[in-house]
């Protein structure tokens, strides 16, 4: 069976900024369609660094008005260190101290591999009352080759001018314990930025140690 080949100049289909192509039952079967609410800006990966680092306007980073929520999803972050803590801070303009005061709580739900030991509880060592450290967004993380924590962050309007900065994460940890099995943990984080100025970065490190390897993708929630 012999193969047809068609001009591109034969197909009547406009280009559309920020649209792809898709199939429909039109005469030349083409039309453009719109991406979807969940946009992803951009991907980082892990090799060895201290900080993972997302700055609005750098390195094709979106983080303001352009969107009212963003998400962050963290991927097998793996720590060089055993047992340290998965952390963030954020800061505004031109500043780079990250050390925004935050308020904020945090709770457990953890079972462990053996079946022994497994409960909810609500953690005040990882929890911030006006606080400027780096919030924890998972603790005693794993080092060994199979142990990491993956999970997301949510920042809601991180460029307003009205409100304080809310933000939601939930993380699961391999935990690797002083003595024992192995924990699965499950952990629960939220609470506000104390300030109306616009967040225009964010920041990811271990609180001891490189992230080894692991992935971050920043996505931009649509406005409805």
């Amino acid at each position: 069976m012999a193969l047809t080949k068609y001009n591109y100049n034969s197909f009547d289909v406009t280009p559309v900024a920020s649209k792809a192509m898709g199939f429909n039952s039109g005469a030349n079967g083409l039309t453009t369609v719109t991406e979807g609410d969940m946009v992803l800006i951009k991907t980082v990966t892990a090799s060895s660094d201290s900080t993972l680092d997302f700055l609005d306007g750098t390195s094709d980073v979106v983080f303001d008005s352009t969107y009212p929520i963003y998400v962050f999803k963290f991927i097998n972050i793996h720590p060089a260190t055993d047992r340290a803590h998965f952390t963030f801070q954020a800061d505004t303009g031109t500043n780079t101290s990250y050390n925004q005061t935050i308020t904020s709580t945090f709770f457990v739900a953890y079972h462990d591999e053996g079946d022994t030991n497994a409960n909810v509880v609500y953690d005040a060592n990882y929890d911030q009352a006006q606080g400027t450290s780096f919030q924890h967004l998972g603790k005693e993380v794993g080092s060994d080759n199979d142990q990491g924590c993956s999970g997301s962050l949510t920042i809601y309007q991180p460029s307003s001018s009205t409100f304080a900065k809310h933000f939601i994460a939930t993380t699961q940890v391999y935990v690797a314990p002083t003595s024992g099995t192995d924990f699965s943990q499950q952990m629960f984080c939220a609470g506000y930025f104390n300030t109306t100025t616009a967040l225009t970065r964010v920041q990811f490190k271990m609180s001891s140690g490189n992230i080894d390897a692991g992935q971050i993708k920043l996505y931009g929630i649509k406005d409805s």
